[in-house]
């Protein structure tokens, strides 16, 4: 190691961690290279030898003198020489030196692993032999120090010891091996930039299973720092994340990735990241799957019950202008242009208001086919009436020219058989719709990724808009009979009162169609209930307001006399 660190200082290399084993992590002397602060290793158990500092420090000259071994330590430490030198610069040792004040590895008894274990190993030595040749009786012991000894009987003893030393115990096991006990050593660099030895851990095999290995956390030191040295150069991939190993760098050193959108890792350092299921999503951290949150037109949402309140606002203003319609059913303003067909009239638009709450709530296979075909037929019953009522007025001028017949072929039964027949070929394409093909409830996964849109799917859309197209075709239709007869003369206004009322239908399904196709999830629900309620209202408003307002407001207008007189 030490050749190894002398070629290594003359080009510093990058930080390493180095790991040390015991033959050279307590060596002092390699401390002097810098570039080694933070290693950490096993190392001997340290201790100090009692008397052994004393006796090391307890040499004279003359004893010196006797051992050629401690004569040249002895010229070394304190450069002079014991006998007369040819050397005038090596003066002659005269007796005055001090071992208390020399400072080497000699007098330095604190880092002494290797030679606390041979000391260990010379007093259990010692201890088989007391066993082998004394006995103890009662409270003496008898020693026959004159016996024979062999080696088999001394490590027969030695197998058995068990004594402690300087608080450190000693014994063998069955197999004659002494319990593992190992310091962790830890080269830490002082304030005045001197690597010392720090004892930062051990490991002893002695204690139980998962509670051999100990580190000091509070005082380990790497480099400087106060963290435990890790075998790795990246930290732990949470979960949540996967790892992706950094170019050019070794395999454990990566980058933590969070997991894209719809995946999780649920372990430490995952190398990839897995997609939930399709209904269910990952929660925030991304470690775990959750089922989605499921979405639709409830009626526990503010809009839902705005839009309820509205459906059922209408079903009652219909009925209220109905009834009213009935209690006046005599008076001109009633019997005019059909009564017949305003009361079919006001029960479609009632039927119409209502229908909009079976698109409120999770869809069933009922409420699926329920809500687009009831939407479909009633709209069509409303404009056939609207149809008839239009066809009324136009019919009713040609009848006042000279010689005209034509209201023979447009009476009320003609105009009943219109409405049937307009309305059944609307039930022809729903009740074909439903057969072939009908709307049942879906999954809708795909609009939202982290929810779960519950929605009825049309089943066939050439059916849904054969429906709407219909209904349509009939507006406008209606809308440009309601336009010829506009400037008609009427004693009530109808045509012109059918013409703007049309007029505000066909506008608010002409926007639906973009509305309806552009909204996401609940929303489309939403705007298919917004265009029923608005066509509804802009129908009983437009032909019926004027007609309530003259029977409660402006009773005068609504008798025999007024016309006669307005003729």
């Amino acid at each position: 190691m030490n050749v190894l660190l002398e070629e290594l200082a003359q080009d510093p290399p990058s930080p390493r961690q180095w790991i040390g084993s015991e033959g050279w992590i307590i060596e002092t002397y390699l401390t002097r290279f810098s570039f080694c602060a933070g290693a950490i290793g096993v190392g001997f158990q340290q201790s100090d030898i009692p008397g052994l500092r004393e006796f090391l420090l307890d040499l004279s000259p003359t004893k010196v003198a006797a051992s050629p071994l401690l004569t040249k330590f002895w010229e070394d430490a304190f450069k002079c020489k014991i006998e007369k030198s040819s050397n005038p610069e090596t003066g002659v040792c005269d007796g005055t030196e001090d071992m208390e004040h020399l400072k080497n590895p000699y007098t330095d008894t604190s880092q002494l692993g290797p030679t606390n274990m041979v000391y260990k190993a010379v007093y259990a030595i010692a201890h088989a032999i007391h066993n082998t040749i004394c006995m103890e009786k009662n409270i003496t012991t008898l020693c026959d120090k004159g016996t024979m000894l062999t080696s088999k009987q001394v490590l027969k003893k030695l197998k058995n010891v068990n004594f402690s030393r300087n608080g450190y115990p000693v014994s063998f096991d069955a197999n004659g091996d002494p319990v593992a006990f190992y310091e962790l050593i830890n080269w830490q660099k002082s304030e005045s930039g001197v690597i010392e030895l720090v004892t930062v851990g051990y490991y002893d095999a002695s204690l139980p299973k998962g509670q051999e290995f100990h580190i000091n956390r509070n005082i380990t030191w790497v480099d400087g720092g106060t963290q435990v040295p890790v075998s790795v150069c990246s930290e732990s991939c949470l979960s949540g994340t996967r790892k992706v190993l950094q170019k050019g760098k070794p395999k454990c050193c990566y980058d933590c990735i969070p997991c894209p959108e719809g995946e999780i890792s649920n372990t430490t350092d995952s190398p990839d990241c897995f997609p939930c299921p399709s209904e269910l999503w990952p929660n925030a951290q991304r470690d775990a799957c959750f089922p989605k949150p499921v979405e639709f037109l409830s009626y526990d949402e503010v809009l839902a019950i705005i839009l309820a309140a509205f459906s059922v606002s209408g079903a009652c203003l219909a009925i209220i202008t109905a009834a009213i319609f009935f209690h006046h059913r005599t008076t001109p303003i009633v019997r005019a242009n059909n009564s017949e067909l305003s009361f079919l009239l006001l029960f479609s638009l009632t039927l119409c208001f209502l229908c909009s709450l079976t698109f409120i709530g999770a869809p069933s296979d009922w409420s699926c086919m329920l809500r687009h075909t009831a939407f479909g037929i009633t709209f069509v019953l409303c404009i056939s009436c609207v149809l008839g009522k239009t066809v009324v007025v136009l019919m009713a001028f040609k009848a006042t020219l000279p010689g005209s017949n034509v209201m023979k072929w447009f009476g009320p039964p003609q105009q009943r058989m219109t409405v049937v027949f307009v309305t059944f070929i609307q039930i022809i394409i729903c009740t074909v719709w439903l057969l072939l093909s009908p709307p049942f409830p879906m999954k809708n996964l795909s609009t939202y990724k982290e929810k779960i849109i519950l929605e009825c799917a049309l089943g066939s859309a050439v059916g849904f808009w054969a429906v709407l197209g219909y209904i349509g075709l009939l507006a406008v239709f209606c809308f440009v009979l309601a336009v010829l007869a506009r400037k008609l003369p009427d004693n009530f206004n109808e045509a012109k009162l059918i013409t703007f009322s049309m007029l505000i239908f066909c506008a608010v399904w002409l926007t639906f169609i973009p509305a309806y196709v552009s909204s996401p999830g609940k929303f489309t629900v939403a705007v298919e209930i917004f265009a029923i309620l608005a066509s509804s209202f802009g129908l009983i408003l437009c032909i019926f307001a004027p007609k309530c307002f003259i029977i409660i407001v402006q009773p005068e207008k609504n008798s025999k006399r007024h016309l006669i007189n307005k003729k």
